[in-house]
């Protein structure tokens, strides 16, 4: 552990996908980082040497107050959840839910060892659904997460954690800030086991073909239903930049390019240079539709995500073809 007092960021969920990238931004600012997950360090998607790597589960109180030892004035990036893709949100809801712990205990904990900034990592999951339910469909902006109806279950708790979040701040003093990711993708994530969303799922189903000289993908309902994605830089990019600000009120960051899943697989059909076929079967879709509306980011923040969405599919199809190639031949790999 690092000694008392020099602490200038905590990340819990440091062991995932978005916290294991937003450490090395950190670090490479030149800041003292505590990484804190509760799976063990072998597991973490990517553990940085440099950081204060702390294995603690922050469902737990104790664990929390531990994450923020020494950490009075840091930037506390709350980014520890029980999630996936629809295929995991779907069907295990209380688990998705039961992240209001570990919301609740850091926030008490930040408060407690005064935090200078707090960000808490929310979803576009919050959306209303019945803004959602035709694939052309509008932006969504900030304002329509009310009247409330959001995911079941993992949209539940998000919405939940922003109001808490938003009531420490009114309350304590504690400076909040919160964003509504939109379905981020690119290398180090999660690409199979039943976690994984969309891109890493069409990165994996093609890598699979080419490798194997098969001509057909399965893609879940008829494709038609639509999404933004955001390549995992530009998440980073817009967290710091967002946690850094005035902007007390949450903000979307995502991309605002949207396609249709049948679009999705044949950009990354296209980046493999194959054409498959196409078998759709039934599996969990969520809404229709879901695009960001990027009009308050802009204006508060003067910037949007950035990286068109091929050039992020090509990045994160090269590197799920090298777990795939790696997992066919028996070599190590990335199994996160």
């Amino acid at each position: 552990m690092a000694a008392m007092g020099t602490i200038d960021a905590v990340v819990t969920g440091a062991g995932g996908f978005i916290g294991g990238h937003l450490t090395r931004a950190l670090l490479d600012e030149g800041l003292t980082v505590r990484g804190v997950d509760r799976k063990p360090l072998h597991a973490w998607y990517q553990a940085h040497p440099e950081a204060d790597n702390l294995v603690g589960d922050v469902d737990l109180r104790e664990d929390c107050a531990q994450a923020m030892a020494g950490a009075e004035g840091a930037e506390v990036f709350h980014l520890a959840a029980d999630m996936g893709g629809m295929g995991f949100i779907e069907s295990h809801k209380a688990d998705c839910m039961l992240s209001v712990l570990s919301s609740t205990h850091m926030l008490m904990a930040a408060r407690d060892a005064g935090a200078g900034r707090y960000f808490y990592s929310s979803s576009a999951c919050v959306y209303a659904a019945g803004k959602q339910t035709e694939a052309d469909v509008a932006a969504l902006r900030e304002e329509d997460a009310y009247p409330a109806m959001p995911e079941d279950g993992y949209g539940w708790e998000k919405l939940f954690s922003e109001r808490m979040a938003r009531h420490f701040r009114e309350d304590f003093g504690l400076a909040t800030r919160t964003a509504r990711y939109h379905n981020v993708y690119g290398p180090y994530g999660t690409w199979t086991g039943g976690r994984e969303k969309a891109p890493a799922a069409a990165c994996r189903k093609v890598a699979l073909a080419v490798l194997t000289g098969t001509d057909e993908v399965e893609i879940w309902g008829d494709g038609e239903q639509t999404r933004s994605f955001t390549y995992i830089d530009d998440c980073v990019e817009g967290t710091l930049r967002l946690a850094r600000s005035q902007v007390v009120e949450p903000l979307n960051i995502g991309s605002d390019q949207l396609v249709s899943i049948n679009q999705l697989f044949a950009i990354v059909e296209s980046i493999a240079g194959v054409r498959l076929k196409h078998r759709h079967i039934p599996g969990p879709l969520g809404v229709r539709g879901r695009n960001s509306d990027n009009t308050r980011i802009m204006k508060e923040l003067g910037w949007e995500p950035e990286t068109p969405l091929t050039a992020g599919l090509e990045r994160t199809y090269r590197w799920v073809y090298d777990q795939v190639s790696a997992q066919l031949d028996g070599r190590p790999y990335f199994a996160a």
